[in-house]
C-alpha cells in the first residue's frame, strides 16, 4: 500500500484549465482515469487525509503510485478525451460498460456495387445501412427471410456471388424467388440497387407506402382475373404485415429516440437502453458495470451517454432518468440536433420506467451470479496460494502448453487468467522451430523463453504506454511434470526472471510440481483451486490443439503448390489465404487466379497445370485438420 503523500505533486504546478488525469501504480499500468474542469481543484480533493475519504478513494490513491494529466482546451474535449483513454487502458478503478451479450445488426452494404443484406455483430462499415441492435439473432434472420418475399436483395458472400458469376447459375436463393439474381443478371445493378434502398427504406419505418402499394397490386390482379398473382401477392403483403407485428408501436407518433434506464447498488450499476425508431422498438442493449470510485446516477449515465454516443449515432431524442452533472458539455458531444431530457409525464416516461425495470431485473440477476462466482473464484485463487507457498493469491495466471504431430508443425500455446477469468485478448500463440523442436522439453524451454524475454522488455517506460503484456504474471504454469518444469526453470535462471512464480500440471493425478522439490504439490479433490487448474490446462490444450491443427492443414494444402515454378512462400500464402483449399485453387480458373497480387497469366497456367497433373488429394479443414470427403469439401467451400 502507497502513502499517496510520496507522489503528490506540488499545488502550484498543477493548472487550472480543463483536463483528463490518469493515476498509475507501480507498474505504470493505468488504474483510473478522470476528468475535471480545473484540474487543480479536483486532484488536490485526491490528496487530502486518508480518513476523510470515501472508502473507494481511498483504496484508488493508496494502489496507485503516481498522477499525470493532460490539458485540453474545453470541457466536451475532456469528455471525448476520457472516454478515449477509459476505452484504450481499461482501468480498473473506473466504471467500465460491457455488453452483458453482443448485440447483433442487420446491416445492408450500400457501398458496394450489389448491396448485401447480412446479420453481423462486427463493426461495420460507413457506407453500411445498420438497423438494430436486437435482442436475438434468430430473430432478425426470420424478419429477413421475410422481406426477401418482397425486397429479393443479395444475402450471399462475396466468394458465393463470384462463383455464381462464373457458373452463371444462382445460388438456392435464386431458384426460389428469394433472391434477385444480379450474379447471372437478371436484374441491373441499378435494379438491385432500388430493390436494396426500398427495403432500407422500409426497415427504417416508411411501411404505409410498401402496403399500400401491395394491397392495389393484389387489387388488380384480382380484377384482373389473374388469381394466381393475386395469391402470391397476398403471400408477401402477409410477410409484410408479420413483421411489422413483430416491432410493436409503443409511442402514438413516429418517435426516434433511445431511452435509458439505471438501476445500482453499492457494488455495480446496470444500464438499459430501448431504441425506438419510427414509435416502435427497433432493438434492446444493456450493461453492468462494476462501481469502484464515488460515481453517483448522474456520473453513471454521463458515462453511459459517452460510451454510447462518443463516436456519433445519437437519435433526434435522448430520454435518461437523470441529467448528467456536467448537462451542457453532454449536450454539445450529442450534437446541435439531439434533445437530452428527462421525461415528467405521457407515454415517454411510462416507457422509460419499463427500461428502468429492465435494468433492475438485470441487477438482480448480476447479483445472483455475482454472489457464487465472486466467492468461488476468490476461493480458488486463495487456496491456490497458500499450497503453492505464495505470498498473495496469484492475480494474473498464465498456461502454457505444447502440441505436435510426431514433431511435425510444433506449436505453443499460452493462456491468461486474470482474476479467475480468462483474458482471451491477452492469449499468445508460439510457432516453434529448429533445435527447439527436437522434443516437448526442448520446445517448453524456447516458449518460456521467449515469453520472458517479452516481459522483461515490456518494463515501464515513461514515455509510452504499452498495453500488450504491461500486466507481469503472478504465476506461470506448464502442462507437465518435472521434465518440463525443469526446462522452464532453465529459462527462468538463464534470464535471472525471480519475480514470477513457477510450477508444472502433472495430467496422471493433476499433481502441480515445483522447481526442484522431489514431491508434488497435491489439491484436494473437492478444491476449487483444483478446478482452476484443470480449467487452465484444459484451456490450454485447447487452444494449442486449435493451432496445431490450422497450420497442419495449411501445411498440406501448401506442399501440393511446391512444385510449382515461380509460386514463391509469398505468392502461395496469398493464394491459399484466397481460396483456402486446392480444390478451389482449380475451381478457379485461370481469370480467378489472376485476382490474386503477383499472379498472372503465365503463372496461373502453371499451377492449375500442376495441379492436373497431381492425383486429386483429399480436402482439409483448414480450422481442424480433418480430411473432408468431397460433399463435405463442397459444403464448406459454399458456406
Amino acid at each position: 500500500m502507497a502513502d499517496p503523500a510520496t507522489y503528490r505533486p506540488r499545488t502550484s504546478d498543477i493548472p487550472t484549465s480543463p483536463g483528463v488525469y490518469r493515476f498509475r501504480d507501480a507498474d505504470r499500468r493505468v488504474i483510473y482515469v478522470g476528468k475535471a474542469k480545473n484540474l487543480r481543484q479536483r486532484l488536490t480533493n485526491y490528496f487530502q487525509d486518508l480518513s476523510v475519504l470515501h472508502p473507494r478513494t481511498r483504496r484508488m490513491v493508496t494502489t496507485a503510485a503516481s498522477v499525470e494529466w493532460t490539458v485540453v482546451s474545453s470541457e466536451v474535449e475532456a469528455l471525448t478525451l476520457e472516454y478515449t483513454w477509459i476505452k484504450e487502458f481499461d482501468p480498473r478503478f473506473n466504471v467500465k460498460f460491457r455488453d452483458d451479450k453482443s448485440y447483433p445488426f442487420l446491416a445492408v452494404t450500400m457501398g458496394e456495387r450489389y448491396p448485401r443484406a447480412h446479420v453481423t455483430r462486427r463493426p461495420r462499415a460507413r457506407t453500411d445501412r445498420a438497423f438494430g441492435p436486437y435482442t436475438h439473432a434468430w430473430a432478425i434472420r426470420e424478419t429477413l427471410d421475410l422481406l426477401l418475399r418482397v425486397f429479393p436483395i443479395r444475402t450471399c458472400s462475396a466468394g458465393v456471388f463470384r462463383r455464381a458469376e462464373r457458373s452463371g447459375r444462382p445460388c438456392l436463393l435464386g431458384f426460389i424467388d428469394k433472391c434477385s439474381a444480379p450474379c447471372v443478371g437478371r436484374v441491373s445493378a441499378e435494379e438491385h440497387r432500388a430493390l436494396a434502398e426500398d427495403f432500407c427504406d422500409f426497415m427504417s419505418g416508411n411501411t404505409r407506402t410498401y402496403v399500400r402499394r401491395l394491397e392495389q397490386r393484389m387489387k388488380e390482379a384480382a380484377a384482373a382475373l389473374d388469381y394466381e398473382t393475386a395469391a402470391r401477392v397476398r403471400d408477401d403483403l402477409q410477410a409484410l404485415q408479420k413483421v411489422m407485428e413483430k416491432n410493436s408501436v409503443v409511442l402514438a407518433d413516429d418517435t426516434d429516440a433511445d431511452l435509458i434506464g439505471l438501476a445500482h447498488d453499492d457494488l455495480e450499476a446496470a444500464v438499459q437502453v430501448f431504441h425506438v425508431r419510427g414509435g416502435r422498438i427497433r432493438g434492446q442493449r444493456g450493461w453492468v458495470a462494476e462501481i469502484l470510485d464515488e460515481s453517483s446516477p448522474a456520473d453513471i449515465i454521463e458515462r453511459a451517454l459517452t460510451t454510447l454516443y462518443a463516436e456519433g449515432g445519437a437519435p433526434h431524442e435522448v430520454l435518461v432518468p437523470v441529467l448528467p452533472p456536467d448537462v451542457e458539455d453532454v449536450r454539445r458531444l450529442l450534437g446541435p440536433s439531439v434533445e437530452l431530457r428527462v421525461p415528467r409525464r405521457g407515454e415517454k416516461k411510462d416507457l422509460l420506467e419499463t427500461v428502468t425495470r429492465n435494468a433492475e431485473d438485470a441487477l438482480r440477476l448480476q447479483r445472483l451470479r455475482r454472489t457464487g462466482d465472486l466467492t468461488a473464484r476468490t476461493k480458488a485463487l486463495e487456496d491456490l496460494g497458500e499450497a503453492l507457498d505464495l505470498a498473495e493469491p496469484p492475480l494474473r495466471i498464465e498456461c502454457f502448453d505444447i502440441s505436435h504431430s510426431q514433431g511435425t508443425n510444433v506449436v505453443g500455446s499460452m493462456v491468461v487468467f486474470e482474476d479467475g477469468l480468462p483474458r482471451k485478448s491477452e492469449y499468445r500463440r508460439y510457432s516453434v522451430t529448429g533445435a527447439a523442436a527436437r522434443d516437448d522439453t526442448a520446445s517448453m524451454h524456447d516458449v518460456i523463453r521467449r515469453r520472458l524475454q517479452r516481459h522483461l522488455s515490456s518494463e515501464p517506460d515513461p514515455d509510452r504506454d504499452e498495453k500488450r503484456f504491461a500486466y507481469p504474471p503472478s504465476l506461470m504454469l506448464v502442462d507437465g511434470g518435472p521434465a518440463q518444469v525443469a526446462a522452464a526453470q532453465r529459462a527462468f535462471d538463464e534470464l535471472g526472471v525471480t519475480d514470477v512464480a513457477l510450477a508444472g500440471i502433472a495430467k496422471r493425478l493433476e499433481e502441480l510440481w515445483l522447481p526442484g522439490e522431489e514431491h508434488p504439490v497435491i489439491l484436494p479433490r473437492t478444491s476449487e483451486a483444483l478446478f482452476l487448474v484443470q480449467r487452465l490446462r484444459d484451456e490450454a490444450h485447447r487452444f494449442a490443439i486449435s493451432y496445431h491443427r490450422s497450420k497442419r492443414g495449411r501445411a498440406m494444402q501448401e506442399s501440393v503448390l511446391d512444385g510449382v515454378e515461380g509460386l514463391g512462400p509469398a505468392r502461395r500464402r496469398a493464394l491459399l489465404d484466397r481460396y483456402v483449399t486446392v480444390d478451389a485453387i482449380r475451381e478457379a480458373g485461370v481469370e480467378g487466379l489472376q485476382e490474386v497480387p503477383g499472379i498472372g497469366p503465365a503463372l496461373a497456367a502453371r499451377i492449375l497445370a500442376a495441379l492436373d497433373s497431381e492425383t486429386p488429394g483429399p480436402a482439409v479443414d483448414m480450422a481442424t485438420g480433418e480430411i473432408l470427403d468431397p460433399a463435405e469439401a463442397r459444403r464448406k467451400r459454399q458456406s
